[in-house]
């Protein structure tokens, strides 16, 4: 965890207290703290962060779960009545229903977010029934030398990314899985990933990979034959995420990582792009793998592809329409950025979704999720 984290500070037993504290948004230290333990009431704490408090948590560990999930029934329930009591006259166009769905959860996040708890330097939780999370902190923060506060559910959310990192994600395309980071996007969606295993392959000596994450989608290059390929990130914790799995699955010979902005130096036959899918504003570290502001990774890849594509070379571009269909961009914006970036469109491939939340008729955007395409553009110099 870096050394420069801002310190959180408050009254214990009428003595000043202070920690490190730990925010992935890097918020600031909530401004009052308060102690609470096991004779704090649900209704009490809801009303307590409601108005801004935020609670370090003293009691039973599991207690402190428990009172989480009591905190989150509060705000779900609050968020049912306030819609039906605000139905409005005509029902809301899918954009009204992104934008509300993002709101409530910020407001939802930042409610939650209120209940803290405090580490030992040794990452350990002195709380009846806590469970050990030290490897799960290093392995999220880095090494831990003075204790730290951080949000409860952040914690969990460090807990759940270990477990799901020493597990790993099963890659269809690679037959075998990807362990992702802590902080990294989760290759959790086999449509995109099915596309780039199946698409023609215009050369097998080269490729670039532009915002490789975890590394899966050289990883598929690598497993179709393409004897060299670059793979460049910005973000440390992807560059080691990607590092391990690469050499995990035994690419590391054929894949060289870069710390680069977009593309390497030089040009290549075959370059390769999943950039965020949504023009909105990340609010998070991780969101930045789904949100892209303004369009500004999108429009960097297609305005600096040309030049960096060998002649008769394709680029490939793994885009969903969900921007579309919810009204965050028109249907003619991406041809209009391939055609004023001195491309065409060679081919198309289409699929549909899988996942989950698309066969989900109770989510707000299900009818954006359910119509959404993930498509492998395959562009050429006009």
């Amino acid at each position: 965890m870096p050394a420069l984290n801002p310190i959180a500070n408050w009254l214990e037993n009428e003595q000043a207290c202070s920690a490190r504290w730990h925010a992935e948004n890097n918020s600031p230290p909530p401004k009052r703290i308060i102690i609470a333990d096991d004779t704090l009431s649900a209704d009490t704490a809801y009303r307590l962060a409601s108005q801004g408090t935020a609670l370090l948590w003293r009691g039973d560990y599991q207690n402190g779960r428990q009172l989480l999930q009591a905190l989150a029934r509060r705000v779900d329930k609050k968020k049912k009545l306030a819609r039906a009591k605000n139905k409005p006259d005509s029902p809301p166009t899918l954009l009204d229903a992104f934008n509300q769905h993002r709101l409530h959860q910020s407001q939802r996040t930042q409610l939650l977010n209120k209940l803290l708890i405090e580490l030992d330097a040794d990452a350990t939780i002195p709380l009846r029934r806590a469970p050990d999370v030290q490897d799960a902190c290093w392995a999220s923060l880095g090494d831990t030398h003075e204790p730290f506060l951080l949000s409860l559910r952040a914690l969990q959310g460090i807990i759940g990314a270990h477990e799901w990192r020493k597990k790993g994600v099963f890659i269809a395309a690679l037959g075998r899985p990807i362990h992702v980071h802590y902080g990294v996007f989760s290759p959790n969606r086999g449509e995109y990933l099915n596309l780039v295993a199946q698409a023609p392959l215009p050369a097998t000596n080269l490729a670039f990979d532009i915002g490789t994450g975890s590394g899966v989608l050289a990883a598929v290059l690598a497993q179709r034959g393409v004897k060299n390929i670059i793979a460049t990130d910005q973000d440390p914790r992807a560059l080691a995420c990607a590092r391990e799995n690469i050499d995990r699955l035994g690419y590391g010979k054929a894949i060289d990582l870069q710390d680069v902005d977009l593309f390497p130096a030089g040009t290549s036959p075959l370059i390769v792009c999943n950039p965020p899918w949504l023009p909105a504003k990340p609010t998070t570290p991780i969101e930045r793998a789904i949100y892209d502001p303004e369009s500004s990774m999108l429009l960097g890849f297609l305005n600096g592809l040309a030049a960096h594509l060998q002649a008769g070379g394709e680029g490939w571009l793994i885009m969903s329409d969900l921007a579309e269909h919810l009204g965050l961009r028109s249907r003619e914006f991406l041809t209009q950025a391939i055609a004023t970036a001195g491309l065409r469109v060679l081919d198309r491939i289409d699929a549909h979704p899988q996942h989950p939340k698309a066969m989900d008729a109770s989510d707000p955007l299900h009818a954006a999720r359910s119509a959404e395409i993930t498509s492998l553009w395959r562009l050429t110099h006009a």
